[in-house]
């Protein structure tokens, strides 16, 4: 007999109960993390296009409420086969976002916000009473701000 002869079989396997329990509890929680933050989006989204005009419901269809999205920011309807281009789509996203900001008196602040922090700043500008909709911002321009009525 070898003296590294192994006397007794041992069983290598883990147990993964423990694991694969915590793994699918973590995901399920992060899911229901997801599908609230998506929900906040879609309302913040909802009473965006109600202030401006559009039914609420069209924000929740998903490449309508991109179109809608462009007619809001007075960018034309053609502009959302430029979402369909790689890397252009970036751009253009950044744009619109730039556009909607400007639409509703805002500047490169919002604009950050909505690239970066949707889930605030959607549900901000639909429900806030300081967010007015101003009209479009056609080309990138600042829209006029509305003349005070005569006394």
């Amino acid at each position: 007999m070898s003296l590294f002869a192994q006397t007794d079989s041992f069983d290598y396997t883990y147990d993964t109960t423990y694991l694969e329990t915590t793994s699918s509890g973590v995901s399920a929680g992060l899911m229901l993390f997801y599908l609230a933050i998506l929900a906040v989006v879609i309302a913040g989204m909802w009473m965006v296009f109600t202030k401006a005009k559009h039914a609420g419901w069209k924000a929740l269809i998903p490449i309508y409420n991109t179109y809608i999205l462009l007619k809001i920011v007075g960018r034309p309807g053609w502009w959302l086969l430029l979402f369909l281009i790689p890397l252009v789509n970036i751009i253009v996203a950044i744009i619109v976002f730039n556009d909607l900001a400007k639409s509703f008196g805002y500047g490169v602040g919002m604009t950050l916000l909505l690239i970066f922090l949707p889930f605030i700043a959607f549900p901000y500008l639909g429900f806030s009473k300081d967010a007015k909709y101003h009209g479009p911002s056609v080309g990138g321009s600042k829209p006029a701000a509305p003349t005070p009525a005569a006394a």
